[in-house]
């Protein structure tokens, strides 16, 4: 199954959840919604913008009518819980014909089937609010299929009503793991129902409208974004280095608000509890009740979550890692500032042993790089000493150079990129002059972004460690080093998004009134390609030494848009590698296999990562309740493991320059009042810690088989090459 992700700035879904079914309409039935003058005007030039601009021309004709129709559709009912077999035959007649109303400006048709949908909804919210006031029978062996996407539309009554007679009793049954009380269920369960038919009452045009153009532009690129007034606002906020909030970026996951991930620095990040993946179902301000918010739109859960600086906020969430039948966990965070400080690159030292007899152990230099960032204000005014990516990494590594590191290690894990310009630059700290990246606009001309100051700042040995959620200016980089063999990339495939975008604001280009109010669209315009010619699209950056991983890259990345561009190539830049150290690829991975099957940490990891292959393919969920609690009893299990393999001796940290013992983050790393936040041996990473195994193999198999240019003085000594004193 192909998942469609969409970020909590781009409001592309309506709830997952709701209910069950009649064939008439309900009493006190909202008035039907309509399109407005200006709704004609935006889809105007959202038309012109994608025919004349977009890098992938798409005609709009019956075929891309076609792919809006079920675009909008699965937009509405994701989870074929709504609609009608019956409905969906009475609404193929717009199926080939959106494109010639869209031509025409004209939308009555979305809202047609908006209107429609809305009627369904409340039916369904009908029936299951009847099913509360009945019992459930938990000794009963049956179970719920969670995944409806690709099941076909209810043929009757009947069976949609069976199915939601599940649904129901599983939310009871989850409730009910909590130790609440029935009629405490039935309380949240009725608020949750009868908040979720208030929410579709009060659907305005705007929204239904942007659902739609949004179904247009998704059918062309997944990128392609129409933000409305009200998203455009979340959008700039989102953008904002001074954002307050908890520090997570959401996305909508069937009926479920998702965290996709972690915003370096924020408050989620330094509470450590929060992970990519976990489900929020409930949200609370302070010590007031929890709002369920299962199957909310993901802008009203996200305008729940954000609040001012210094305010608690309380969510309940389902773990990730536990899968479908996870019980619910409650986590606190106070909201706080998000600036630019917090995103900065941070360094540390890891003390890793040789290997070799009587050997010294080594000393690795590790820069954790969130995003890549840059003051476009101090850059715009040439102020002296603006702050950006490449002056604070150069800066590091002069002072690692000063510590006597013998590697060093660019961490980019979840970094999801940045400044295009800051990436170039940075590469050029690793090679001399030469290209870093092609870019191929629409109209298939290319431009070479190239580093053009002379020198490097470290000359040693490198390596770059990337994951699924490492994108944009992340793989360009990745790619750079790889492609110079100028490093080793170590960890998982990266993302694989090789596309440009611009944000065109509609009131700036076409407004004719101050009262205008057009919104934002986000167009891609262009390519990214490595040097070698090879696009960054869809398939990422492979890794040189691939490590153990829970992602699989059809459900994440790029790879889980049906319609992301496809992966191409173009003639490679004109370019002269560094070195050649393919050979030691093959000696490198034999020696990370052998750890795999004694070291204790990744026997762990490897432990976690079949039990959660298990818990994620599972596409139902059980209703008996023996079953589930013999499940809570396997996740307390779990735990207990986790916590045995955090106390064994670990690969040393450095503090302040000291050795000390288990996983430490250093002063350097984390504000002093943050400290706290990582200070704790149950910090496990064992990807850095098996990076860093990998790295050091490197450096002793270099010794006995050279592969790079001798190492220049600015790499022996503490005097500056010729590009840290440039740059």
């Amino acid at each position: 199954m192909k998942k469609i992700i969409s970020t909590a700035i781009l409001t592309l879904a309506l709830p997952g959840l709701v209910l069950a079914l009649a064939d008439k309409p309900v009493d006190n039935q909202p008035l039907s919604l309509k399109p407005e003058p200006e709704h004609r005007i935006i889809s105007s030039k959202a038309r012109l913008f994608l025919d004349r601009y977009h890098y992938k021309p798409s005609e709009l004709n019956d075929s891309l009518s076609q792919e809006i129709f079920e675009q909008y559709i699965q937009s509405l009912d994701p989870s074929r819980s709504y609609f009608l077999a019956s409905d969906i035959a009475h609404l193929e007649r717009y199926r080939d014909k959106l494109d010639d109303y869209l031509n025409r400006d004209q939308v009555g048709p979305a809202f047609e089937i908006f209107n429609l949908y809305r009627q369904r909804v409340a039916e369904r919210i009908a029936y299951a609010t009847d099913l509360l006031e009945g019992e459930f029978d938990f000794t009963v062996d049956e179970t719920l299929l969670l995944d409806r996407e690709d099941q076909p539309w209810a043929v009757n009554q009947k069976d949609l009503e069976d199915y939601w007679r599940r649904r129901v009793k599983n939310d009871w049954l989850r409730l009910k793991l909590t130790d609440k009380e029935p009629d405490a269920i039935k309380e949240t369960l009725s608020k949750r129902y009868n908040m979720l038919g208030q929410r579709i009452e009060e659907v305005k045009p705007m929204e239904v409208f942007t659902w739609f153009i949004n179904a247009y532009t998704q059918a062309v690129e997944p990128h392609t974004n129409y933000f409305s007034p009200r998203d455009s606002e979340a959008f700039d906020i989102s953008m904002s280095l001074s954002l307050e909030g908890i520090g997570a970026l959401l996305e909508r996951d069937g009926e479920y608000t998702a965290i996709r991930s972690i915003v370096s620095g924020g408050p989620a990040y330094l509470d450590g509890q929060l992970q990519p993946g976990d489900r929020i179902v409930g949200v609370a301000q302070n010590e007031e009740d929890v709002v369920d918010v299962v199957g909310w739109r993901l802008d009203d859960v996200v305008d729940l979550i954000r609040g001012p600086k210094d305010t608690i906020v309380r969510l309940e969430v389902l773990p990730a890692e536990l899968g479908v039948q996870a019980t619910s966990k409650m986590i606190s965070l106070t909201r706080n500032e998000i600036k630019l400080e917090a995103q900065a690159a941070k360094k540390e030292i890891v003390t890793v042993p040789s290997g070799a007899e009587n050997g010294d152990d080594y000393k690795l230099g590790v820069i954790r790089l969130p995003s890549f960032y840059v003051d476009m204000a101090g850059r715009a005014s040439n102020r002296p000493g603006y702050r950006s990516t490449t002056s604070d990494v150069r800066r590091l590594i002069q002072e690692l150079r000063q510590e006597g590191i013998d590697g060093l290690m660019i961490d980019l894990r979840d970094n999801g990129g940045g400044a295009l310009t800051e990436a170039i630059s940075m590469t050029g700290l690793f090679i001399d002059t030469g290209p870093v990246v092609q870019v191929r606009d629409s109209r298939g001309q290319i431009d070479i972004k190239k580093d053009r100051v002379p020198g490097t700042v470290w000359d040693g040995p490198l390596a770059v460690m990337v994951n699924r959620y490492s994108a944009s200016a992340s793989e360009i980089f990745a790619g750079a080093i790889q492609d110079y063999k100028r490093g080793l990339i170590i960890g998982e495939a990266t993302f694989g998004k090789g596309t440009v975008q611009n944000l065109i604001d509609l009131n700036r280009v076409f407004s004719t009134s101050e009262d205008d109010r057009l919104g934002q669209l986000k167009l891609t315009v262009a390519q990214f390609f490595r040097v070698n010619g090879e696009s960054t699209q869809l398939r990422g950056v492979l890794p040189d030494i691939a490590l153990p991983s829970t992602n699989d890259i059809d459900d994440q990345g790029e790879s889980a848009y049906e319609n992301a561009l496809p992966w191409t190539k173009i003639p490679a830049a004109g370019y002269a590698p560094s070195a050649d150290f393919t050979a030691m690829i093959d000696q490198l991975g034999t020696k990370h296999q052998a750890r795999r099957g004694v070291d204790p940490e990744l026997q762990y990891l490897l432990g976690e990562i079949e039990q959660y292959n298990k818990v994620r393919d599972r596409t139902q969920v059980s209703l008996l309740e023996s079953a589930r609690r013999a499940e809570m009893d396997e996740q307390e299990a779990r735990k207990k493991r986790k916590s045995d393999v955090t106390g064994l001796p670990r690969i040393t940290f450095e503090d302040e320059g000291e050795d000390a013992p288990g996983r430490l983050i250093s002063a350097e790393e984390t504000d002093a009042e943050d400290e706290n936040a990582h200070d704790n041996n149950d910090d496990l990473d064992v990807y850095l810690d098996e990076s860093a195994r990998i790295l050091a193999d490197f450096i002793t198999l270099s010794t006995e088989q050279p592969y790079l240019v001798q190492a220049t003085d600015a790499q022996k000594g503490p005097a500056l090459s010729e590009k840290a004193q440039m740059k």
